[in-house]
């Protein structure tokens, strides 16, 4: 992959379901993530990709999954595995701290934050297309959870419609080592333009 440039005016941060459930010690889904999030850093990586962003003149977009509510999915034909461990532990749900946005990554002035999505993909039945298009942006940098899942569904989803994609290895996580190495050396090549760890990224920004 060649070294990309990242103009501020045309490039994307899109931070995918930054909640407490995933990124909170307390977190619903925080003791299945913890082992490989602490290892890459995960925290302290988001943090600086996202403040370096915001010096940078990045605009930042928060993909927020869909909050979970009691009446959600009822008289569905097709629920997927996501979204029946959904219904099982109330991941996301609305009106509740595991619901709300990491403090860290709470929306300031001038970020969008997008319609949620139901499934895997921050693109499918949402508002995040036409938003990155009246924005203007041709490149996305993806971070956030999780790695094989959500994070790899919007990737695939924005290089289908043309945008030019980077992935970084160190500010996602997932439930095993198995799934990351599937998410950034299986899968993450055959869609994504970049893929890169939080220094590279950093390096590549304009200051």
């Amino acid at each position: 992959m060649s070294q990309t440039r990242y103009e501020h005016a045309t490039t994307a941060l899109l931070l995918v379901d930054p909640y407490n459930d995933f990124l909170s010690d307390g977190g619903i889904a925080w003791p299945r993530l913890k082992d490989v999030a602490e290892e890459v850093g995960l925290l302290d990586n988001l943090r600086a990709i996202h403040a370096a962003a915001r010096a940078a003149g990045i605009r930042i977009f928060i993909v927020p999954h869909h909050q979970w509510e009691p009446s959600d999915y009822e008289g569905w034909r097709h629920i997927n595995p996501t979204q029946q461990a959904i219904m099982k532990r109330h991941s996301f749900a609305k009106g509740t701290w595991g619901g709300e946005f990491h403090p860290d990554f709470v929306p300031r002035e001038g970020d969008v934050v997008v319609q949620q999505h139901w499934g895997q993909s921050g693109f499918a039945n949402t508002d995040l297309d036409m938003r990155l298009k009246q924005h203007g942006i041709s490149h996305v940098v993806i971070i956030g959870l999780l790695a094989n899942s959500c994070i790899e569904s919007t990737g695939r989803f924005a290089m289908e419609l043309g945008y030019h994609v980077t992935l970084v290895r160190d500010a996602t996580a997932a439930y095993s080592h198995e799934l990351m190495h599937a998410a950034h050396e299986l899968n993450g090549p055959t869609y994504a333009h970049a893929i890169l760890d939080t220094a590279a990224l950093l390096d590549a920004l304009p200051r």
